[in-house]
């Protein structure tokens, strides 16, 4: 592949990251933008100089010039589009979370591999270099004992929630809440670390029956606890802490960061830091852009392997604790 041309559907925060990112890749380019709201679009489609402004998806879908689709739309719709997109014979690369069930990962992953196209998990975290510093130092540690994750970020969606509105992002009908979001990254990070836990239970602090603004939650591997703290109602430090036996990393500014990596033995101290002031997405969209024109599909569907897991125990979690959406079973 030559070229990344995409078409991209949603115009949140996260979109104008990813395209500030895109602006500085090479063989990547925003083609065209959709939006229910074509004034919406006219002013994204400006800002990253993309040609085109759909309205309709399926419209965007069926146009030659784009051959990837980047979805950031609200979460319940991520399952819906990709297929969607992927049916169509479009490449895909999917905001977190990708799904809201394992079953649904599994589908899309089998389509992608029927016809030969990229499926791509956006989630940052293992394409950041300070992420693999972080591998390289968990020897050091000994036997992990303890892992503590704390991730908080006032939402200004909470005020408008405490006001009586209801915006996408609490809304169970969107698949909204603060385990779907916030603490996702703390979720993944142990998943992509440690692998699937035996047990998972997520304690949340819900708001009138709707969504959870914050919670807890822990999982129970074979030989130690991760607990894994979340929160859009709150401020505080984000970090995480893995403890062990011989001493304990600390990832400065938490799981969704990663600014700086700190070992902690009974030998020293270091400090390691490979990504400078760098904003995280551009390390993803750095690194996913060199796996597409490499052809190398294998290697970003082998991370879909990873996603399947991480929804999985997100699935386990959220219905254990009385969290449904849209096609769930016990949904409303």
């Amino acid at each position: 592949m030559k070229e990344i041309r995409l078409g991209t559907i949603g115009s949140g925060p996260i979109v104008h990251t990813i395209l500030d990112a895109v602006k500085e890749t090479k063989g990547v380019q925003c083609t065209a933008v959709y939006s229910r709201s074509k004034e919406k679009g006219r002013r994204l489609a400006e800002a990253y100089q993309a040609e085109k402004v759909y309205t309709n998806l399926e419209d965007m879908f069926m146009d030659k010039e784009i051959n990837f689709i980047y979805i950031a739309s609200p979460n319940i719709l991520h399952y819906e589009q990709t297929k969607m997109a992927l049916l169509a014979g479009k490449n895909v690369i999917c905001e977190k979370p990708f799904c809201t069930r394992a079953e649904q990962v599994r589908e899309l992953a089998g389509i992608a591999r029927e016809k030969g196209l990229f499926l791509v998990d956006a989630v940052p975290t293992t394409y950041l270099p300070n992420y693999e510093i972080l591998k390289r130092e968990l020897k050091k540690i000994g036997r992990i004992r303890l892992v503590l994750s704390s991730y908080s970020q006032y939402s200004s969606r909470y005020d408008q929630l405490l006001m009586g509105e209801v915006p996408n992002v609490f809304n169970p009908e969107f698949a909204g809440g603060c385990l779907m979001d916030i603490n996702f990254y703390n979720l993944y990070l142990n998943i992509a670390l440690f692998g699937e836990p035996k047990e998972a239970v997520y304690y949340p602090n819900i708001y009138k029956n709707l969504a959870d603004t914050s919670g807890i939650l822990t999982l129970a591997y074979e030989d130690f606890v991760s607990e894994c703290a979340g929160a859009k109602d709150t401020w505080g430090v984000n970090s995480v802490q893995i403890q062990g036996e011989k001493g304990y990393l600390y990832v400065k500014d938490g799981s969704n960061s990663f600014s700086e990596i700190r070992t902690v033995t009974r030998d020293g101290e270091e400090v390691f830091n490979e990504q400078g002031e760098t904003d995280r997405r551009f390390f993803e969209v750095q690194n996913v852009t060199k796996l597409i024109l490499s052809e190398d599909r294998q290697a970003l569907w082998d991370r879909l392997t990873l996603t399947e897991k991480a929804i999985r125990v997100l699935e386990e979690a959220r219905t254990k604790a009385g969290l449904f959406f849209p096609g769930d079973q016990g949904w409303k």
